[in-house]
């Protein structure tokens, strides 16, 4: 039986990792304790990864609210998933056309591509724009502003050249056309950096809460989560050293503006870190995969 030899690198390369897990898990760690301790022992301070008085009141707090926050739960959800597979079939496409080396609009399309990654229109004239387009108060305002990303787009058309030509050429060979080439060969072939593609467009629409600011307030059935829990989080910001009728009316709930901002993070990230998991296998395929851009 072959002996393990262990090495000083070895050792160095365990205690560096273990570093690294501690550094990243422990900010995470602190801001559940801190949302499931209860707000007065927190005023304290001196709380680490586990709560000393464990208590759901922060949560009460934030579901019991005025807030429909079910409602905006839904309502992020469902810009999440129409929003992620809408972008990523839009990207996917376009993609895939540029990838055509005989396509005659290819360099000018893809000129407008990257100048737009370096160049914006600013935020007054895309809200003029959004009002011109008739999208204020409207679902459509979460979905076609981010249909289109320059940089999935470079991503995704830089894995499709990698695949061989003789693919497609084989399959128009045998008598299939440009869409059923797209479906029935690209797509499968190319699901390691759809799935890093689609995490990226997931994270952004999940955590996007200022284009409802801004686009859709005027709608309530439209307020999405993380909106609603802007509007708390700003109702909890009290400025150091200033006690006002707001922190009273916390202490008076036995909770306080850190507690239930912690909370807040919480809510706001674990289902990103549920999907996470099961995107994982590809991220990093996809992401080193479609890394040159050319």
């Amino acid at each position: 039986m072959k002996k393990l030899k262990i090495t000083f690198f070895d050792i160095f390369l365990l205690v560096l990792m273990v570093g690294v897990i501690v550094v990243t898990l422990y900010p995470f760690l602190n801001i559940l304790a801190i949302s499931l301790n209860d707000a007065t022992d927190t005023a304290r301070g001196g709380l680490h990864i586990f709560p000393r008085q464990f208590t759901w009141a922060n949560y009460q707090e934030i579901f019991g609210g005025t807030a429909d926050l079910w409602s905006a739960f839904v309502m992020s959800v469902l810009r999440t998933l129409v929003g992620t597979i809408t972008g990523i079939i839009a990207s996917t496409m376009l993609a895939f056309t540029l990838s055509r080396r005989d396509y005659i609009l290819n360099a000018p399309i893809s000129f407008i591509l990257v100048i737009t990654m370096f160049i914006s229109g600013g935020l007054i004239p895309e809200y003029l724009l959004i009002r011109e387009l008739g999208l204020m108060n409207n679902f459509l305002v979460y979905i076609l502003p981010m249909l289109l990303n320059a940089f999935n787009v470079i991503v995704i058309r830089s894995f499709i050249d990698n695949i061989p030509m003789a693919l497609t050429e084989s399959a128009k060979i045998d008598g299939a056309n440009d869409f059923t080439i797209f479906w029935r060969i690209i797509i499968p072939l190319s699901l390691p950096v759809i799935a890093t593609v689609s995490l990226f467009l997931a994270v952004g629409q999940w955590n996007s809460w200022f284009d409802t600011y801004l686009y859709a307030r005027g709608n309530a059935n439209l307020s999405t989560l993380q909106f609603e829990l802007m509007k708390i989080l700003d109702n909890t910001n009290i400025s150091s050293g200033s006690v006002t009728s707001q922190s009273a009316e916390f202490v008076a709930r036995r909770t306080n503006p850190q507690s239930i901002q912690m909370a807040i993070t919480i809510i706001a990230t674990v289902p990103i870190l549920v999907v996470y998991p099961f995107l994982q296998r590809y991220f990093v395929t996809g992401l080193t995969l479609g890394a040159v851009k050319s």
